[in-house]
């Protein structure tokens, strides 16, 4: 009987894949996170920050919501070869999911934006909506005109006003995600939130503390690799990690006059990894350039 109702209780269950698109810094990332509750896909305004496409999970009720947070969508007419990666990632999530919510910035809209990407997002033969984030900064009539502008010409299945940071106008949205599930066995388990685990989610506090304290001194492509992750007798967390840069220049860049700047981001990396895993974590960094020996 009760497994009966065990299997009855699984065949009620429904889910939806959803893509976020946008440029970069649109806000995918902090919608994303606030969606789940916990912080797992890098936010920062540096270009090209979130390298692969994160899964954030979200379970309401009979329903699961499989987010994918992809990079900025500017990759989709960038033929840079050191982009391939990011490129090919940004496809990966697109081709996998049931509909599209691209996001923009209200407060920089540009229409030839949607002219470059809604043609090959069109190809895909997936519903799209479009969220304005960040709607708490400008005012409602000139949203209203932009509105007015893409109607004409593009077909938009709906359109979202809210502020991801503030957490503004998320239920409205949630809402029309749960209304567009369907039928299905769920991807992932009760209990997960997102298919990245907690070396990647530890590696990518770190690679945002970078970006976050250098801008635009360091590549986009810097490289935070795991070397040890274990749990200590006293139940605290230790933490080795491989920062991998490009070259010496770079990696005098990145340690900064005798290691202020790494010790910076070590002390902020570890601060903001004893939050999120709610424990308290000792961190220790070093710094490879990918043409020299160890330091």
């Amino acid at each position: 009987m009760q497994q009966r109702l065990h299997c009855k209780k699984l065949m009620k269950r429904k889910k939806l894949k959803i893509s976020l698109v946008g440029k970069t810094n649109a806000g995918k990332s902090t919608l994303l996170n606030n969606l789940v509750g916990e912080k797992i896909s890098i936010t920062n305004k540096k270009i090209n920050t979130t390298e692969d496409f994160v899964i954030g999970i979200v379970n309401i009720k009979n329903t699961q919501l499989v987010l994918y947070d992809t990079p900025g969508i500017s990759f989709l007419r960038d033929n840079k070869s050191q982009k391939t990666k990011l490129k090919k990632n940004l496809w990966e999530g697109l081709n996998q999911s049931d509909i599209i919510l691209y996001l923009i910035d209200s407060k920089r809209i540009e229409l030839n934006d949607l002219k470059n990407d809604f043609p090959k997002l069109y190809e895909l033969k997936k519903n799209i909506s479009i969220i304005f984030n960040k709607t708490d900064l400008i005012k409602a009539e000139n949203l209203l005109k932009h509105i007015k502008l893409i109607t004409e010409k593009y077909k938009i299945e709906k359109f979202f006003n809210i502020s991801a940071k503030k957490k503004l106008g998320l239920q409205n949205l949630i809402d029309y995600l749960l209304q567009k599930s369907k039928y299905g066995k769920w991807l992932y388990k009760d209990n997960e939130i997102t298919d990245k685990d907690d070396i990647f989610i530890t590696n990518e506090c770190t690679r945002n503390e970078i970006l976050s304290l250098i801008h635009k001194e360091i590549p986009y492509n810097i490289e935070v690799t795991n070397k040890t992750f274990k749990y200590l007798k006293n139940g605290q967390l230790k933490i080795k990690q491989d920062i991998i840069i490009k070259n010496d220049r770079y990696k005098k860049i990145l340690l900064g006059r005798k290691g202020s700047k790494i010790k910076d981001i070590r002390i902020k990396s570890q601060k903001e990894i004893s939050n999120i895993l709610d424990v308290k974590t000792h961190l220790y960094i070093n710094v490879i350039s990918s043409d020299a020996k160890k330091i």
